[in-house]
């Protein structure tokens, strides 16, 4: 078994770990070696394996493919200039994602194969500005292909195209402008698997290979997978008796196994109260990455067999969920909607083998210091998880309490362990983290409600919730802060300008002005805007970004910033800072050399929180 770790201690690098047969764990790539890709920047999974047991991966500083034989040192496999992602090797080529950045700025990108001799590159699939999930079918005759253009993102319309290899010709199957189609994996020769939200929520399809006799696997008003952020990630699995091992759920998803010839699909008893959107399998057994509120992130191992006739309708069983702190069940409504509860139509199988490969964390600080989410649902109907101060010394009644809000915006928040809100809520601080109108993990829906309205309907959610938290008697309304990074330092930005709710704001790394990021942003979300706000328009861009509202700003705010970010360039956080300071705002601005979109090195992390628990010391007393 193979995964990739960061290494905050060693410069915020990615290795590949590999796990014997008798559960041994080797590194694989020594310093400097960083196994990641920068496709869409955000990038994805940066290697596979090939047959003989070879390595093939994407060198971070310079993006080339490599090859690492089971004994030797790395060896280049393409030339300097381009990135990979989406890697597959079959028939001793990598199939993959390849993306090509011009002098002049331009980008492309196609659906490659590269001879592992080294041999010549061919291109399958060119023409449109994005590619994902190459997937070639059982006989070799066909690749099909995942593929979209701008303005779209690929939650927004995304095509499920064929390529025929031999004699030429290519195809769409499925999807269009206002169809996500994602995932795709053969059944057969001539029919496959895919997630489309053509429903209104991502849900299991199969279709022919030219788009006959489509159909849905379970229809259900719930996710089967998540937004393709990353690349690589596939959130079912065929298993070796033609079943599929499933993610599915509200916010967090929970694993479980569909039957596509019946539809019925039971849920398997794990410890684990969520999963992230990527699984694999040997037949049998299923490896994913899980996790719970106690729990660390883990590889985890499930072994997905249910006793013979272990099958049928459980619409008249009682609906479960696990309390993630004590793994005990409690009875709730079935269909509710709220993180963990199974919808009808399920049920839930005896325990399964599980096994965890690999931690996150080596150890993780007393339980009784780790804060356990309680879903809530706050007016309008926006969920959320909240995080009670959790210290056998606090006794405080009305703590303080700091609002989360997730990037993306098309994210959500989970209900993992979280050091970071460990790190507050031990400290006497609660936490609440929202998934505000446009998160994902509640149905398409749910998510067009932030479609052109972006700086509004987030931040209102934001301020709801900081009202709501007071109403209830749950936290002091004088000491109420709000944090988030990336698209959540926007909305943490523009809720202090429209609002006098919060006692402080801290923004990592957020958006504070439109135009400047359209300018200057990476080609994935080069277009994103016009989604998110509308075309560009002086008026209503200045109506909307934070750097134009500043004037509202009265609370101390925190910002954070990495000086090589190529998705929020530092300009956008030093452009706010000074606005604050003309003003005269109280404000620190940090900057962080070598740190990119997202803080990888383990003396940031350390610095960051460090910086924001003063602030959060000096705004509560």
């Amino acid at each position: 078994m193979w995964w990739t770790e960061d290494r905050p201690a060693e410069g915020g690098r990615t290795t590949i770990v590999c796990r014997s047969a008798d559960g041994t764990l080797s590194d694989l790539l020594p310093a400097p070696w960083c196994a990641r890709t920068r496709v869409h920047e955000y990038g994805g999974k940066p290697y596979t394996v090939t047959s003989a047991g070879e390595i093939v991966f994407a060198n971070l500083k310079d993006q080339r493919l490599y090859v690492l034989p089971e004994n030797g040192d790395p060896k280049p496999l393409t030339p300097e200039g381009d990135r990979y992602a989406d890697l597959l090797v079959r028939d001793d080529q990598v199939w993959c994602v390849r993306e090509r950045h011009t002098p002049d700025g331009k980008v492309t990108r196609a659906v490659v194969s590269i001879p592992l001799d080294g041999g010549e590159i061919r291109e399958w699939a060119t023409g449109c500005d994005f590619y994902a999930s190459p997937t070639l079918s059982p006989d070799g005759r066909h690749l099909a292909y995942v593929c979209w253009n701008h303005p779209r993102m690929p939650w927004d319309g995304t095509e499920l195209r064929v390529t025929r290899l031999t004699g030429g010709g290519a195809w769409t199957v499925r999807g269009g402008p206002a169809e996500s189609v994602l995932a795709p994996s053969w059944k057969d020769d001539s029919r496959l698997y895919l997630v489309s939200d053509s429903s209104g929520w991502w849900n299991l399809h199969e279709i022919g290979v030219h788009g006959d006799g489509a159909r849905a696997l379970h229809p259900a008003g719930e996710e089967f997978a998540s937004p393709p952020w990353r690349l690589g990630g596939m959130p079912y699995a065929v298993l070796a008796d033609g079943r599929l091992a499933v993610l599915h759920g509200h916010g967090d998803l929970r694993l479980g196994v569909l039957d596509p010839a019946s539809g019925a699909l039971t849920d398997l008893d794990v410890p684990w109260t969520g999963w992230d959107a990527s699984l694999t399998t040997d037949g049998t057994s299923v490896v994913g990455i899980a996790y719970a509120a106690t729990t660390p992130r883990a590889v985890v191992t499930v072994n997905t067999g249910i006793e013979e006739g272990d099958t049928g309708n459980a619409d008249t069983e009682d609906s479960t969920t696990r309390d993630a702190s004590t793994g005990e069940a409690d009875t709730t409504e079935t269909g509710t909607g709220e993180t963990g509860t199974r919808q009808a139509g399920t049920r839930q199988a005896g325990s399964v083998g599980c096994q965890t490969l690999g931690r996150d964390l080596a150890s993780t600080p007393d339980a009784a210091y780790l804060p356990v989410p309680r879903p809530v649902r706050m007016p309008g109907d926006v969920p959320a998880f909240l995080y009670p101060p959790r210290n056998p010394a606090a006794t405080e009644t009305t703590p303080p309490y700091v609002i989360f809000v997730h990037g993306g915006p098309t994210a959500h928040a989970d209900s993992a362990l979280d050091l970071e809100k460990a790190f507050l809520t031990s400290r006497g601080i609660g936490v609440l983290d929202v998934n505000y109108g446009g998160s994902t993990g509640y149905g398409r829906a749910y998510r067009d409600r932030l479609k052109g309205q972006w700086g509004l309907v987030d931040v209102a959610d934001t301020i709801a919730a900081a009202r709501w938290l007071a109403a209830e008697g749950l936290a002091d309304p004088a000491r109420i802060a709000v944090r988030g990074g990336s698209a959540g330092g926007w909305t943490v930005m523009a809720a202090c300008c429209r609002s006098d709710v919060f006692a402080g704001g801290v923004s990592y790394y957020g958006v504070s002005a439109l135009a400047p990021l359209i300018a200057h942003t990476h080609d994935f979300e080069s277009r994103y805007v016009e989604w998110l706000v509308g075309p560009e328009d002086p008026q209503v861009y200045a109506a909307r970004e934070p750097l134009a509202l500043v004037d509202g700003v009265s609370c101390p705010m925190l910002l954070l910033q990495g000086l090589d970010d190529p998705v929020v360039p530092p300009e956008q956080s030093t452009a706010f800072a000074d606005a604050l300071s003309e003003r005269g705002v109280a404000c620190t601005y940090l900057a962080f050399e070598g740190e990119s979109h997202g803080f990888r090195r383990a003396e940031t992390r350390a610095a960051a929180l460090a910086a924001e628990l003063a602030f959060y010391q000096q705004l509560f007393g």
